[in-house]
């Protein structure tokens, strides 16, 4: 999937772990009993995973705290997807422990994607947690806290081809108030050989329209003015009403959302090249308030590298639903995912994919170095054998070609009038505040009279390499 940091992160880089915090409106437990400490690594799955663990914890006595010291549960949400991922998570463990021996009671617990992987490993060989509960198994946090209260090790990491967690109002953690992640299903049935998803997140379901709706109709009348529906593949979300037979694709979703209010944007992520439709890209560009951006990963530019890969695509597959999102939607942002250095990766498979992205011209994209996971397909099938520091060489020209096409489109922003939904105020000034287009850049400009939650139309005056500048020429929308 991407980053949502910043940016969106759909399968990227286990990013620095972060202390949650509720929303003010959402601070769970009232008068709680006890405390939990939630970090979160990785993908926005992850992060949204962590709402619902929150949000099923604040029913059962806990409240949740950014502090450390407060807390009488730590647990941690986990990434497998890289082995740097899993490497930082090993190394808060350790912190962890040490807390621990100075505070006996102190229970420490891992959820995601490390669960299944490292079960034995984490409870009984490094002894560093008490309990370990995989991404469908929330809902036995509770029972499985009272066991490790009593001395023993808790686990339940089985995965489930129902659980959607559908019914569970997220707690906003770390919220602007303004943005939310909504998510539409779980799961992932594409078999790509470097990807561990399917087997640590099980099989893809998707989770009914009228529950989706209902949550993003709640984050309207909260105060909420952007959600972005989630899932791994979301273009194959697909559900059927056994009542009465009838099925919502996800262009009848999108619509369903987009008809909540005009002043409720909304995005989406991750798309599978494979399954994105026309029906999809009209429906964007029917509505206005459906943001004309696409996460569309590629991970290689080489037709035999992606059959490797079983992406189930080839390069001039890609390329024409590239082309095909720029006649239906011609403004439309896009980015995408490049793994460098898969096994058998040749300079000439190298060059290709450098030759896509100057076709493409890529607003952003996340770039990783290809390490293998254990378990997964090409750990199997394929043998990891390009040396690191040709991958490493290769990645730093992927990532030189991508700053060069991000800053060429930033550049083509000046002059263009945006309208940006204010999130809030910028990093690195009170004075002023950011806000995104509807390409998913990040624009400041002075505060003025405007405030968080409000539409306004934007000259862009200048740019960085991350930030478009701007100055606001009138309100475009009050919030309502």
């Amino acid at each position: 999937m991407s980053r949502f940091h910043g940016r969106l992160t759909f399968f990227d880089e286990a990013r620095q772990g972060s202390p949650v915090m509720p929303a003010k409106n959402n601070m769970g437990a009232a008068n709680p009993s006890r405390h939990c400490y939630i970090e979160s690594y990785g993908c926005q799955m992850n992060f949204n995973d962590s709402e619902i663990v929150a949000s099923i914890l604040s029913n059962h006595g806990f409240g949740i705290t950014p502090n450390l010291q407060q807390a009488d549960l730590i647990l941690i949400n986990t990434c497998a997807i890289r082995e740097k991922a899993e490497q930082n998570i090993r190394k808060r463990l350790t912190e962890f422990r040490s807390l621990k021996k100075q505070r006996p009671d102190l229970l420490v617990g891992i959820l995601g994607c490390m669960a299944e992987r490292l079960k034995a490993k984490l409870l009984e060989e490094e002894k560093l947690v008490d309990l370990v509960v995989g991404p469908d198994a929330y809902r036995s946090l509770p029972a499985l806290i009272a066991e490790a209260e009593t001395g023993q090790k808790a686990v339940n990491v089985l995965l489930s081809r129902e659980e959607t967690y559908a019914d569970i109002s997220p707690v906003r953690l770390n919220s602007n108030g303004v943005t939310a992640f909504v998510s539409i299903m779980r799961g992932c049935n594409n078999m790509c050989t470097f990807c561990v998803v399917p087997f640590t997140r099980g099989r893809e379901r998707s989770r009914d329209p009228q529950s989706i709706v209902r949550e993003c109709q709640e984050l309207f009348d909260q105060g909420y003015r952007e959600v972005t529906l989630l899932g791994q593949n979301v273009d194959s979300y697909y559900w059927i009403d056994t009542h009465t037979n009838q099925a919502t694709t996800f262009a009848q979703l999108l619509e369903k959302v987009a008809q909540i209010s005009p002043y409720l944007r909304v995005r989406f992520s991750t798309s599978h090249p494979k399954d994105i439709t026309d029906e999809v890209l009209f429906t964007m560009a029917r509505y206005p308030n459906i943001c004309k951006y696409i996460h569309l990963p590629v991970q290689s530019g080489s037709t035999r590298i992606l059959q490797l890969m079983n992406r189930t695509y080839t390069r001039e597959g890609y390329l024409k639903k590239v082309q095909r999102i720029r006649e239906i939607l011609p403004d439309c942002g896009l980015s995408t995912d490049i793994i460098a250095g898969f096994c058998t990766e040749t300079e000439e498979d190298h060059q290709l994919t450098l030759s896509l992205m100057d076709i493409c011209q890529y607003d952003m994209a996340y770039m990783f170095m290809y390490s293998e996971r254990p378990g997964t397909l090409a750990a199997r099938r394929y043998h990891d054998d390009v040396p690191p520091e040709v991958k490493k060489r290769r990645l730093n020209e992927i990532i030189e070609k991508e700053r060069q096409w991000a800053w060429e489109n930033m550049r083509q922003e000046i002059g263009k009038i945006r309208t940006v939904l204010i999130e809030g105020p910028s990093k690195r000034s009170d004075e002023d505040l950011c806000g995104r287009t509807d390409q998913n850049k990040m624009v400041v400009f002075p505060k003025k009279n405007f405030r968080k939650g409000q539409y306004v139309q934007v000259r862009i005056t200048g740019c960085t390499a991350a930030t478009l500048l701007g100055e606001v020429l009138e309100p475009a929308a009050e919030m309502v």
